[in-house]
């Protein structure tokens, strides 16, 4: 039998115990000869079963300490431990078998303690160098495959990193940090130095041949991430990032989980300080009820309600597949919430006034509505039907059952609207601040502007255009909108709640307006490409209805601030309750017969500043409007 074969036919155990149990013969051996070595007139003498039993009883002790349960090629500290304690527990057990055979004949004291320390080495040592065997080799056969990685931000975060790189991963090899802070010139991090600042990076990624870079920066602000992965993309090189720290506590990522920077990232704001103890109060034990609660907004209000305690949560959705999916998902995370879903129009009168009579919810969040707006703009009966009688059909259903709060969730476009879309909003704003001065029920409304990836919104638009390898279509190289997350538009939604007195408009503070082809530049950016030159950029211009840029008020509204910072109040208008009351009667019999010439007129009347147009508006469309207010205004 050839020695290779021999080799494979060993059990990899057995040849584990045969190594071992040779260390210890040679650990005893040596630790005599040092020992008679430091005498030279005694000789080295050995009794008859002096090795068997040593062999035997360390052998025993390697085995009830379970010694042979490590593997070689994964050895680290607790496996040392554990034969430090083998070769401990072993010297002793060998002190008392020789004592017990001959009385320690021929074997000194001191044997026992240089005979631990030469095998805990011998044992050790081969157990390290097969294990960094195994990785060098791992590492050269991978080594097409590693990328060398710059960490952006020496910070707690950065150091767990880089520790779980090396640790973990044989993908990735650090090759050092940048971080601003004067205190970390020339400091070493795990052993990888910190080579300069932030603004040095384009040059110091060149100098290191990084071929990635790592963005560990999870309590960075808004700004301060966008200058960074501005400074990225001068690199040309790939970047990737930590999730944010609100991320990591809302359990949507771990902390050190390595994603693509995502534009949430960089059109995000700062984390918003809200009085969660008023939010509870308002919505804890309560029964609360959701129009639109499939929806981008609407869903997140459901999760956000929910995770209040909620008492119980009704669900309005006329989507069957938006329905079946939030219940699904709110009664898997909240299985002690009592909750309905409701497949209804909220234009449906009878479902309305039952759905309320059942559920007889003391707080309701409008969402409800349809906001395409080039898409409403030819649509004016569909419009006005969902947004305008959809929204009074629910709040007289609320204030016949006595509900406490009712917020109508509205949009910037509602200010000065130029579209069918944004013209209806303002007449549902009109109807539930009127409303307020005949009910019990503090009627409410929140405005805000676009919120990033909404169902229909431009940010999933761009990502599919990009995907698909362009063009990027924007329709006005100047035109900008406002930007939030949706979970930060549903806490300030939950916020006006429970501030509210009833009849007032909130307007959210929506930071700075963002132009829409610079978000197109950096969501091509951000996918690896080059605006431009690898993804096109083509300006269609603008649709019908559509303005350059959005306000979250109206001249006249004299809008102040409220008790928190983000949020702003409209000081209320009122308008002849009979006018209102006919006029939506009259529209809502044109809606009927279909006859979109009288409810054109309907709307004229109910909005005299409001320009009918099928093309775009002019740039001067604010002054216009400014020059013509509302009847209300």
């Amino acid at each position: 039998m050839s020695l290779r074969k021999l080799v494979a036919f060993i059990h990899p155990r057995i040849a584990v115990v045969l190594h071992d149990l040779a260390m210890a013969a040679l650990a005893w051996w040596i630790a005599k000869l040092l020992r008679y070595a430091l005498k030279p007139d005694e000789i080295v003498s050995f009794q008859l079963l002096e090795f068997p039993l040593v062999l035997l009883v360390q052998g025993l002790v390697f085995r009830l300490t379970g010694l042979y349960k490590s593997v070689w090629r994964f050895a680290s500290l607790p496996d040392l431990w554990n034969i430090v304690r083998a070769v401990v527990m072993g010297a002793v057990a060998i002190y008392l078998a020789l004592f017990l055979y001959n009385r320690l004949d021929g074997v000194p004291r001191s044997i026992l303690v240089l005979y631990p320390i030469l095998l805990a080495i011998l044992l050790g040592t081969p157990r390290l160098a097969y294990r960094y065997w195994k990785d060098s080799r791992s590492n050269l056969l991978q080594n097409h495959a590693v990328k060398r990685v710059l960490i952006v931000g020496a910070d707690r975060a950065g150091e767990v990193l880089s520790r779980d790189l090396r640790r973990n991963n044989n993908r990735y090899t650090v090759v050092g940090f940048v971080d601003d802070k004067p205190s970390l010139r020339g400091a070493s991090i795990n052993g990888h130095p910190v080579l300069g600042r932030f603004d040095q990076l384009p040059d110091l990624a060149r100098e290191a041949a990084v071929d990635m870079l790592l963005i560990a920066l999870p309590a960075a602000s808004t700004a301060e991430m966008r200058r960074v992965v501005a400074l990225c993309d001068a690199t040309d090189l790939p970047y990737r990032t930590v999730p944010r720290l609100e991320d990591v506590v809302a359990g949507r990522a771990q902390f050190n989980q390595i994603k693509e920077v995502a534009i949430e990232d960089l059109l995000g704001r700062d984390a918003v300080e809200l009085d969660w103890t008023a939010i509870r109060e308002t919505l804890s034990t309560r029964r609360v009820l959701i129009t639109g609660g499939g929806g981008s907004i609407g869903s997140e209000l459901c999760r956000q309600v929910a995770r209040l305690g909620a008492q119980s949560l009704v669900v309005v959705e006329q989507s069957e597949y938006n329905l079946y999916r939030i219940i699904q998902e709110l009664r898997a995370d909240f299985p002690e919430l009592i909750l309905d879903g409701i497949l209804a129009n909220c234009g449906d009168q009878a479902a309305m006034q039952k759905a309320f009579a059942d559920a007889m919810p003391q707080v309701v969040f409008h969402a409800a509505a349809y906001k395409h707006v080039p898409m409403l703009q030819g649509q004016l009966r569909s419009a006005f039907r969902n947004n305008v009688l959809g929204t009074r059909t629910v709040a007289d259903a609320a204030r016949q059952v006595g509900v406490d709060c009712f917020v109508l969730i509205s949009t910037d476009k509602a200010v000065n609207p130029t579209s069918v879309m944004g013209a209806c909003k303002r007449l549902a704003e009109i109807y539930c601040q009127n409303l307020n001065a005949h009910a019990d029920t503090r009627f409410m409304t929140v405005r805000f502007g676009n919120v990033l990836d909404s169902a229909g919104s431009v940010v999933p638009l761009f990502r599919r255009q990009i995907r698909d390898g362009g063009p990027v279509t924007v329709t006005h190289p100047e035109i900008s909108r406002y930007f939030m997350t949706i979970p930060e538009a549903c806490q300030l939604i939950l916020q006006a709640a429970s501030i509210g007195k009833g009849g007032e408009i909130f307007a959210l503070d929506m930071g700075e307006p963002v132009r829409i082809r610079d978000l197109a530049e950096q969501m091509i950016r951000l996918a690896g490409k080059k605006p431009g030159s690898e993804i096109p950029i083509v300006y269609t211009g603008l649709r019908a209805g559509e303005k350059l840029f959005e306000e979250l008020f109206h001249p006249l509204e004299n809008y102040s601030a409220t008790e928190h910072a983000k949020i702003f109040l409209a000081q209320h208008r009122e308008v002849s309750w009979e006018l209102l009351q006919a006029l939506l009667h009259k529209a809502a019999e044109a809606v009927d017969v279909f006859n979109e010439e009288e409810l054109r007129r309907c709307v004229s009347s109910l909005l005299p500043s409001f320009r009918w147009s099928e093309s775009a508006q002019p740039d001067n469309v604010v002054s216009i409007r400014r020059a013509n207010p509302e009847i209300n205004d």
